[in-house]
């Protein structure tokens, strides 16, 4: 009887050990894995050249998720929603530069360079992102500086870089080749916060 009653707390006793080292590896697994997210990102471009109106545009429902535990990032964000000042424009960059309705999207997906969470303070500190950006279904490897900063539950990334239209198969025609800039000067500003 002595027996197996030492058996019994043995048994206890490895099932709680068992169960408390189950809900720590569960807990640690989450908190390493956090994600940021967004849906209401800003994206935008200026694609004039200087000496004419300016042609720019405003996504302000961008889609970005960060990877804490990893540095990884993905964004997905909808040619369509890109908003002009002159609705003209507007058509123009989706039914004849875009062709927004054969290429609804354009997609980013890399890994932010030596990311470390727990490093990011209230003031915005460089990194370098590498990755592959898809516009109208071509892929195109990209590396580019950003800026991140710690905000109230979550994280802010700014970046600022050039893609070239040609590198896309984003044709200008002619007429207006002296208007609209080959360089394209794409801007984000996205606060993400803690995806539960």
């Amino acid at each position: 009887m002595i027996k197996l009653k030492k058996w019994v707390n043995i048994d206890i006793f490895m099932y709680m050990k068992f169960r408390f080292l189950f809900c720590f590896l569960f807990v640690t697994s989450i908190l390493s894995a956090q994600k940021y997210a967004t849906r209401s990102g800003k994206t935008s471009f200026i694609g004039s050249e200087e000496t004419f109106e300016q042609i720019k545009a405003v996504n302000n429902v961008s889609t970005a998720i960060v990877d804490s535990s990893s540095g990884d990032i993905a964004i997905l964000l909808f040619i369509s929603a890109f908003d002009f000042e002159i609705s003209l424009m507007q058509e123009h960059f989706n039914e004849n530069y875009m062709d927004s309705s054969k290429y609804p999207k354009a997609t980013f997906s890399g890994n932010i360079q030596n990311f470390s969470f727990e490093e990011l303070l209230d003031s915005e500190k460089d990194y370098k992102i590498l990755g592959v950006l898809t516009i109208r279904g071509i892929e195109k490897n990209v590396s580019v500086s950003c800026r991140l900063k710690k905000i109230s539950k979550g994280l802010s990334l700014k970046t600022n870089f050039n893609v070239s239209a040609g590198d896309f198969d984003i044709k200008i025609p002619k007429v207006v080749r002296n208007k609209i800039s080959q360089e394209i000067n794409i801007i984000a500003e996205y606060d993400l916060f803690e995806k539960l």
